[in-house]
């Protein structure tokens, strides 16, 4: 079973305040959360303002950008093996051109 994360009141009502100018979709997709959650807290927000959210939320929002940018490290570790693989064989594959030219004009 997953873990479920938990989110300050702060960080949940920063997301239902940047539903005002951005979409739904937009502003899920920028805190990797599901757009049924957001529209659960938008429901308890408008219901009861003062009261909603109570409880010990714990920030998220950090530990989600320093996983996106572990993994795009790995993506850029990855990437750049290959292509430094990639030039090594064109290199010998350029090589091996010239020696072949060079026997046939011989």
């Amino acid at each position: 079973m997953g873990v479920y994360r938990k989110f300050t009141r702060e960080f949940k009502i920063s997301v239902l305040h940047e539903l005002e100018s951005n979409k739904l979709a937009q502003v899920c997709r920028e805190h990797n959360l599901h757009p049924n959650l957001v529209t659960r807290w938008k429901k308890d927000y408008d219901s009861n303002p003062t009261e909603a959210f109570k409880g010990h939320g714990n920030v998220w929002k950090d530990d989600a950008k320093l996983a996106q940018y572990e993994r795009l490290v790995g993506q850029l570790y990855a990437e750049n093996a290959f292509l430094k693989k990639t030039l090594e064989n064109l290199k010998q594959h350029v090589v091996e051109e010239q020696r072949e030219k060079r026997s046939y004009t011989k």
